[in-house]
């Protein structure tokens, strides 16, 4: 199965995506991660991207393309694969479908997890964890139980993502409505877009994207 996650930045396709690479055994592929491990073993297209990267430019889409080609015809991938943070664009996505009917691995899914915008902000921007531990907590939903101490460790230090702030968190939003979400009728054309509520509990999402799963495969 080859599936790719959509929505914007913190509505959870990360997380749904790691899930679902249990559940379905198939391998879950962020372009980032994926850029830093290329790098990392000296690939030929891992030093092409390097040295874009090293000149301050974004990578070209052709390398990007070419890079997960490499990637899904690893043994890992057999089964199928969970695009997360590819295509961002309309033509990525092209792209991404002349390279996968090469390769006689057409996508089966597009899964949508949709957002309310203000709420979304509101779940990022109070978001800090313990510098000591790591524990996550949030300013609203989720604080510290005595003000300032971590509940885990008991420290008192903490920190916040820089890209944590509501003005990067609106203007990743505007980005992603900009340039990302032409691809929902892109995909809606041709049957493969199934949409979900990403503002629900974790485990509501997950049982709602098997459903759509299960009936796909019906």
């Amino acid at each position: 199965m080859q599936l790719i996650m959509l929505g914007p930045p913190g509505a959870g396709k990360g997380t749904q995506a790691e899930l679902l690479e249990k559940k379905l055994k198939v391998c879950k592929l962020s372009t980032g991660d994926m850029l830093r491990a290329a790098v990392k073993a000296g690939t030929e297209i891992g030093k092409q991207a390097d040295a874009v990267m090293k000149a301050g430019q974004l990578v070209s889409d052709d390398i990007m393309i070419r890079l997960i080609r490499e990637r899904i015809a690893n043994i890992d991938c057999a089964n199928g694969f969970i695009l997360d943070g590819f295509p961002r664009t309309i033509a990525q996505a092209e792209a991404l479908d002349v390279m996968l009917a090469s390769m006689k691995k057409p996508l089966s899914l597009v899964i949508e997890l949709t957002v309310n915008d203000e709420i979304l902000v509101e779940r990022i921007a109070g978001r800090f964890s313990c510098a000591k531990c790591g524990a996550g907590y949030h300013d609203t939903f989720k604080p510290t139980k005595a003000a300032g101490i971590c509940d885990v460790c008991g420290s008192k230090e903490f920190t916040r993502r820089k890209d944590d702030t509501r003005e990067t968190v609106k203007s990743r939003l505007e980005a992603y409505h900009a340039q990302t979400a032409p691809l929902l009728p892109y995909y809606q054309a041709k049957g493969i877009l199934r949409s979900v509520d990403g503002m629900a509990e974790i485990g509501d999402v997950t049982l709602e994207i098997n459903k759509v799963l299960e009936s796909t495969s019906k």
